[in-house]
């Protein structure tokens, strides 16, 4: 009885102690913590962070069951920890950094100056998708080699600035043009800026792992892969061999790609849904119940 009386005074006086302001900090913490955690699930540090843990868990059963030479070494390892944190996460730390710094103002909510650009926007994307997804049908089907960039929010100025400026509207006629095998901008990648096609004939970075990479996948799907790691574009490839599409985001290959699930992936990635107004929601729900 005394210890649960004095186990709920330690609490009470814990709860007394607590500030308005010290529930603004536990919630910021919080939120960063899950952001940080789905940052690291949608990468392949995900991996390397369930094996810390692996080895976390080990130490801690290793120091109760008393194995001092195991214990003597997974504690050496943890102290050299925080840098090779850093030298294994570098890539994926960069990348955080550079999310942070693409984060628009707009995007908070707090500072929207109305959507009548965004909904230009999204009409324009609706017309660059439909003329990317014929072009990339007709080429898989000629087994023509392709590399569309797509740019999202990192500005890909070095690699625009290696090719040759369009600013063309994208057409199946014009994509299938640049690509044609004799022409001078089939060799390099076509890039995509805000649903127009601002160049040609760009050369994208290698993977950071090249050696890593699948022997039988050529030059343009390494130079998908490797612009995907460096920034947040999506990166089609049409095979000149076997006429496959496929797509890198986020320096993973995807392939096998149709007609159908090529559109819907990239409406799904350039064309958010938006939300239902509230009043719609209403009069929909009312409706409902009536019948």
């Amino acid at each position: 009885m005394d210890f649960i009386l004095s186990t709920f005074s330690s609490i009470w006086s814990v709860l007394r102690s607590i500030k308005p302001i010290d529930f603004l900090d536990i919630a910021l913490l919080s939120y960063l913590i899950y952001k940080g955690w789905k940052m690291i699930r949608e990468t392949r540090a995900f991996q390397l962070v369930k094996g810390i843990l692996l080895l976390v868990l080990a130490y801690l059963i290793a120091s109760q069951l008393g194995l001092k030479t195991l214990t003597f070494i997974l504690s050496k390892t943890f102290d050299i920890g925080l840098f090779a944190l850093f030298v294994i996460f570098q890539p994926e730390l960069r990348r955080a950094l550079e999310k942070v710094g693409r984060t628009k103002v707009k995007r908070i909510g707090i500072f929207s100056l109305g959507i009548q650009d965004d909904e230009t926007l999204a009409a324009r994307w609706e017309a660059a998708i439909d003329a990317v997804v014929d072009s990339c049908e007709e080429l898989s089907e000629t087994t023509t080699g392709a590399l569309i960039v797509i740019e999202r929010q990192t500005k890909l100025g070095e690699q625009i600035d290696t090719g040759t400026i369009l600013n063309a509207i994208p057409s199946r006629e014009l994509l299938g043009n640049i690509f044609y095998p004799k022409t001078p901008l089939h060799d390099g990648a076509v890039i995509i800026r805000d649903g127009m096609i601002l160049a040609a004939a760009c050369f994208l970075p290698k993977p950071q792992k090249e050696e890593l990479i699948n022997k039988q996948l050529g030059s343009r799907h390494r130079a998908a892969i490797g612009m995907s790691e460096n920034s947040d574009a999506i990166v089609i490839v049409v095979s000149e061999e076997t006429g496959t599409i496929s797509i890198a985001e986020n320096g993973e290959l995807s392939r096998g790609f149709t007609r159908d699930t090529l559109k819907k992936y990239l409406r799904t990635r350039l064309i958010p849904e938006k939300p239902m107004p509230q009043k719609e929601k209403k009069t929909s729900f009312w409706r409902t119940k009536t019948k």
